[in-house]
């Protein structure tokens, strides 16, 4: 367990709980940072030569992690950039299927735009209506997290298999901020056609980096009209209106994308086994104290398929009541939200049980 904490100093000053607001900046990362600016500092455009060879080993350290071909990994600053862009070349008027009061960020792109918008409930029949909305509306897209931002309901992997069997047209998007860097995560086999990522969250990179993952099922159906030198700039790129390329059309920070490069790294080596594991005891410790408690919501608690991402009944009374204990936490909707990462421990579970009375 030590071994899964070495390198998060800031774990000897908090209980942390916040990973689902903001990640940490392992030791490693934080070493690579300084010493590319000090590269940078002392050899400014010496340095930058080396950007596309850079840049070309982020995208390929993400394939191999996420099991999609590096041709189809897109690198951007963000989530909301990445989506945006997609949004931006599906052609208006377009049915798109969204939940009910995901995250914003998913939601509200769409809304703004001159698309037919329709819904799924987020309740404990979700499976359920996710399929008769499809069936009902016939949506050409469906955009939706794979993990919910407040209460941490999941949508499970054979589900979004199962849609994509019964609905081979549907153009799935899912939206991996609040889980990748969570457990291993085969894209090729895993039904979706476009993942997105920030990568400050679960995998620990910073801020400025995040990604796009395409199946093959995608070209041809989006016209993405971000164009600009950087789009026919590196390796898999390298030819006029490469699909790629019109995702990245400008210049790429080598800091954060060097970043998340270093940031995979740590995950190679701790590997997904140990993560998995360790995420998966807390969340059931969790789970099972939270519920016995009635901290949680009745359905939530009762789904199959959840995260290690907990919404506990609370107001801001408890709230500070934790912070003042060191304990970090976020108020999001109507409570406060748990989030358990691999480096957390049942020692800081146990800190939490006491400081709530359960």
């Amino acid at each position: 367990m030590d071994n899964l904490r070495k390198g998060f100093p800031v774990l000897q000053q908090y209980t942390y709980f916040n990973t689902a607001a903001c990640g940490l900046l392992p030791e490693k990362v934080w070493e690579f940072r300084q010493d590319h600016d000090m590269d940078f500092f002392l050899k400014a455009s010496v340095l930058k030569e080396k950007m596309g060879e850079m840049l070309t080993g982020v995208r390929e350290s993400i394939g191999a992690l996420y099991h999609c071909a590096p041709n189809r990994v897109a690198l951007i600053p963000n989530f909301s950039y990445g989506f945006n862009s997609i949004l931006g070349g599906i052609d208006s008027g377009s049915k798109i299927l969204l939940l009910k009061d995901d995250y914003p960020s998913i939601n509200w792109p769409v809304e703004s735009r001159d698309f037919q918008v329709c819904y799924a409930n987020l309740d404990k029949d979700l499976e359920n209506n996710i399929l008769e909305a499809i069936k009902k509306e016939k949506p050409d897209v469906f955009a939706f997290s794979i993990v919910q931002y407040i209460n941490g309901v999941r949508l499970g992997s054979e589900f979004i298999k199962e849609i994509k069997v019964q609905f081979p047209d549907l153009l799935l998007i899912g939206d991996g901020t609040q889980y990748f860097g969570t457990e291993a995560f085969d894209f090729e086999n895993s039904g979706l056609d476009i993942a997105i990522a920030s990568c400050y969250k679960w995998m620990n990179a910073g801020y400025g980096n995040g990604f796009m993952l395409f199946s093959d099922r995608v070209e041809g159906r989006l016209n993405p009209k971000h164009l600009g030198f950087g789009s026919l700039q590196g390796k898999y790129k390298e030819h006029e209106g490469n699909f790629l390329g019109k995702f990245e059309p400008g210049h790429y920070d080598t800091l954060n994308f060097g970043s998340l490069k270093t940031a995979i790294e740590i995950i190679q080596k701790i590997g997904w086994d140990p993560i998995e594991d360790q995420i998966s005891k807390l969340k059931h410790i969790a789970r099972e104290r939270f519920t016995s408690a009635g901290l949680l919501e009745e359905w939530v608690a009762e789904r199959e398929n959840y995260s290690s991402l907990f919404s506990i009944k609370g107001d801001e009374q408890l709230f500070n009541k934790l912070k003042s204990e060191d304990i970090i936490t976020s108020m999001r909707g109507n409570g406060i939200r748990i989030s358990l990462h691999y480096f957390n421990s049942e020692k800081e579970l146990n800190k939490l049980f006491a400081v709530l009375g359960i």
